[in-house]
């Protein structure tokens, strides 16, 4: 079943492209939805390198299906679907992008190919692009990785992007019955893995970090920074949910453990104690970015992300990923001695927009 409905001017405008084979015309049509629809991908596949893989990939089957579009469906819409069925094909090739059930031991919510999505790169405009908030923070993602791919677009197209039964069938060739029961699995799936979440995905949610998280992220840097375990293990929570990626695993520790961990693992000794550390955001979260300097280099240089949620004044969830390599971030690779750098917002989106369209 397609959609019935005026030809819009956007759609007019891609078929009148489209038809003269006009690739200019064709890029500046398109490219406004480029932000939402990498999102759209990330969503699905909960890693950023993959998302900009396939968003380009929807890109490429958007021209070479160009002619096929009619207009009966909204331009945005016909997008979706093609990005959708880009990222089903990506996962039918990737059995390694499966999560372990979640019923082997030690399973928990591992997905070792996590990686976090820049702030910079969400659509200006989260409203109209439904990037609210909650669906896009790392429990979010992690959630939808535990389903079935087809079970992940269902409940990703129904609950995520509003569409109505009959779109979504159309979008992945599947009867409104099979969407349905799907969505039904879905749910029920993702209510295991957020037992304490609202699940209402499309009512709008605050995307300002709140009080309580501004001020933990400025005590988990002034901690970090003076080598202060007692002070970092003050801010966590006694059911800390840790995750350090691309090491394997999440576990579930006391503060203590936490701790116990860190020192075992050399933080704050054998030269991993000179610390600087700026606030940043991810995945609308708080996080805070880790510069080390060595003894034998004059520079601080980019370590780590560590990105919190925080409840109630305290973390109870804290994923560290490699920041290294990852320009897409946006983050400076090194901060002086002397004096950190002015953040220039709109200098890191230009830059974080050149890396992503290479």
């Amino acid at each position: 079943m397609t959609d019935t409905r005026p030809l819009g001017a956007d759609e007019a405008t891609f078929i009148a492209a489209a038809r003269s084979g006009d690739t200019a015309r064709f890029a500046l049509i398109t490219e406004r939805y480029r932000r939402e629809l990498h999102v759209h991908c990330y969503r699905m596949l909960a890693n950023y390198d993959d998302a900009q893989d396939m968003t380009q990939e929807t890109f490429l089957r958007v021209w070479n299906k160009r002619e096929s579009f009619k207009g009966h469906a909204a331009l945005r819409t016909w997008l979706y679907r093609i990005a959708t069925n880009a990222c089903l094909d990506f996962l039918d090739k990737r059995n390694d992008r499966i999560p372990v059930p979640a019923e082997l031991p030690g399973a928990g919510s591992e997905v070792h190919y996590l990686q976090p999505y820049p702030d910079l790169m969400l659509p200006e405009d989260p409203q109209e692009s439904a990037v609210a908030r909650e669906t896009i923070e790392l429990a979010f993602i992690v959630a939808v990785q535990h389903l079935p791919p087809r079970q992940r677009a269902v409940f990703i197209l129904r609950d995520v992007l509003g569409w109505p039964a009959s779109k979504a069938a159309d979008a992945l060739e599947l009867t409104v019955a099979s969407v349905t029961s799907a969505l039904q699995r879905a749910r029920v799936t993702m209510r295991e893995q957020l037992p304490d979440r609202r699940l209402d995905w499309r009512r709008p949610a605050t995307h300002e970090l709140s009080n309580d998280e501004r001020g933990v992220v400025k005590s988990y840097i002034d901690a970090h920074e003076r080598n202060d375990l007692d002070g970092l293990m003050a801010l966590l929570r006694d059911d800390l949910r840790f995750t350090m990626l691309p090491d394997p695993g999440t576990v579930t520790v006391t503060a203590k453990d936490a701790v116990d961990g860190w020192v075992s693992g050399g933080l704050f000794q054998h030269g991993y104690d000179d610390w600087r550390c700026t606030a940043t955001t991810v995945n609308r979260m708080p996080a805070a970015a880790l510069y080390l300097r060595t003894p034998d280099d004059p520079e601080y240089r980019l370590f780590t992300i560590a990105v919190l949620h925080v409840v109630n004044g305290k973390i109870a969830e804290l994923t560290g990923f490699d920041a290294t390599d990852k320009p897409w971030l946006g983050l400076s690779p090194t901060l002086s001695s002397d004096k950190g750098p002015v953040v220039d917002e709109s200098s890191a989106r230009a830059a974080v927009t050149e890396v992503t369209a290479e």
